[in-house]
C-alpha cells in the first residue's frame, strides 16, 4: 500500500466513525427534542404532533377554571396568541407568579381534540420578563409594542 492509499483510508475510516458518532448522537436526542407551538402553529398543522411539545402565549382573561377546588389540585385555561386559542389542562400546583393575561409556556402532549395535557406550567419570574418563544411569535405576529416588554 503506498502513502495516497493509506492516507485516504486513515481519512476515509475518520470519516466513518465521525459519521457513526453523529449518528448516534442525533438518535440519542430524538427523543429528548420538544417543539414549541403557539396556538396559531398548531391550528396551522396538518398533521397534529404526537410527541411531547411546548405551548406559549398568554392566559386569556376570565379562562381558569379549577377543578376539585378545596385544594386546586386541577386546573383548566385557555393559551392564546390573541389570534387562536388551545386549551390546557394541568394537574398539579401551579407556579405562583402564574395569572391571567400574563405569559405561560406549558409542556405536555396535544391530545386528539385538541386539548394540551400539560406535565409542567412555566410562568414569568417578574412583571417584565416574558419567555422567549412567546414574545419572538407575538412579535412575529404583529401583536407586539416596541420599546417595551408587554404585548398589545
Amino acid at each position: 500500500m503506498t502513502k495516497k492509499q493509506r492516507r485516504l483510508t486513515l481519512i476515509g475510516g475518520c470519516f466513518a466513525i465521525a459519521a457513526i458518532a453523529i449518528a448516534l448522537a442525533l438518535t440519542a436526542l430524538q427523543s429528548s427534542i420538544t417543539f414549541f407551538y403557539t396556538p396559531s402553529d398548531l391550528i396551522a398543522l396538518d398533521e397534529l404532533p404526537t410527541r411531547t411539545i411546548r405551548l406559549g402565549g398568554l392566559v386569556e382573561n376570565g379562562s381558569v377554571e379549577y377543578f376539585n377546588a378545596s385544594d386546586k389540585a386541577q386546573v383548566k385555561f385557555i393559551v392564546t396568541d390573541t389570534e387562536a386559542r388551545t386549551e390546557v389542562v394541568f394537574a398539579g400546583i401551579l407556579p405562583d407568579l402564574f395569572r391571567e393575561g400574563q405569559g405561560v409556556v406549558v409542556q405536555g402532549n396535544l391530545n386528539t381534540d385538541g386539548r394540551v395535557i400539560a406535565q409542567e406550567v412555566l410562568a414569568k419570574h417578574d412583571e417584565t420578563y416574558m419567555p422567549k418563544e412567546v414574545a419572538d411569535a407575538l412579535k412575529e405576529q404583529g401583536h407586539w409594542r416596541q420599546g417595551s416588554d408587554t404585548p398589545q
